[in-house]
C-alpha cells in the first residue's frame, strides 16, 4: 500500500506541481488550499506525512502544525517563502521534522520525503520494540498493556501486570520481596511481603501451564523470585 503525503499549499500550480511529482514516485496524495481544507483531509485520511505550506488564507500554517499534532504524531515538513534564519528555527523547535525554503527542487523535495519518512518508520519501530517484551512463550505489549501467554490473551489485574512487567525487564535476576514493593507498590516499605507472595501465586496460575511446578517464575528459597525464560 503507498504511504499517503497531505500537500497543504494554497498556491495550486506548486500544490499540483508536488502532488504530480510524489505520484511519479510511487506516493498517493492530497492536495487542501486552506485550513479547513486540511483539516478535514487530515481527520479523514490519516496521512503518512504532511507538506504544510506555513503562508496559508485563514487557518495558519503554524496553527494548522499544532492541530495536526494534537491529534496525531505524523511527520511534518514546512514549506514557507521566508528564508530567515528565525523562522526555521522556530519550526524546527516546534517539533516539525525538516523545514524547505520555496523555491525549492522537486528532486530535493522527494529526497527530504523519503528521508523523513524513513526517520518515522524507524522511530515507530524503536519505540515498539521497547514496549514489547517477549520471553518464550510469554509476551508482554505495555502499549496496549496485553499479556499473552502460549498465544492466548491473559486476563492481569494492573498489580499483576506490573509485577509481571518488572520480573521480565529483570529476567534471570532475583528480586527481593522488598525490591519488588519498592518497584511495583511504590515504595510502600510497610506492605506485608506476604502481599508479594500472594500476587506471585495468582500470577503462576495465570501464565504457568502448571502453577504447582512452575517454569517462569521461580522462587529462590530465602531471597526473593526471578522470571527466566
Amino acid at each position: 500500500m503507498s504511504e499517503r503525503i497531505l500537500i497543504v499549499e494554497d498556491e495550486s500550480s506548486v500544490a499540483e506541481a508536488i502532488a504530480y511529482t510524489l505520484e511519479q514516485e510511487g506516493f498517493d496524495t492530497e492536495i487542501a488550499n486552506d485550513g479547513r481544507e486540511a483539516l478535514d483531509a487530515f481527520e479523514a485520511g490519516e496521512p503518512s506525512l504532511v507538506i504544510l505550506d506555513l503562508m496559508l488564507p485563514g487557518l495558519s500554517g503554524w496553527q494548522l502544525f499544532t492541530a495536526f499534532r494534537r491529534q496525531r504524531d505524523v511527520p511534518i515538513i514546512m514549506l514557507t517563502a521566508r528564508t530567515e534564519e528565525a523562522d526555521r528555527v522556530a519550526g524546527l523547535e516546534m517539533g516539525a521534522d525538516d523545514y524547505v525554503p520555496k523555491p525549492f527542487s522537486m528532486r530535493e523535495l522527494v529526497a527530504r520525503v523519503r528521508t523523513v519518512l524513513r526517520r518515522s518508520s524507524d522511530r515507530s519501530e524503536a519505540a515498539e520494540a521497547a514496549d514489547r517484551l517477549e520471553m518464550g512463550e510469554i509476551v508482554a505489549d505495555m502499549g496496549r498493556h496485553e499479556i499473552t501467554a502460549r498465544d492466548e490473551q491473559v486476563d492481569l489485574s494492573p498489580k499483576e501486570f506490573d509485577l509481571l512487567i518488572y520480573l521480565m525487564r529483570n529476567c534471570g535476576r532475583v528480586r527481593t520481596r522488598d525490591d519488588i514493593i519498592a518497584a511495583v507498590w511504590d515504595q510502600e516499605e510497610y506492605l506485608d511481603q506476604r502481599t508479594v507472595d500472594v500476587h506471585v501465586r495468582w500470577l503462576r496460575q495465570k501464565i504457568e501451564t502448571d502453577p504447582s511446578n512452575p517454569r517462569h517464575l521461580i522462587t529462590v528459597r530465602g531471597v526473593g523470585y526471578k522470571f527466566v525464560e
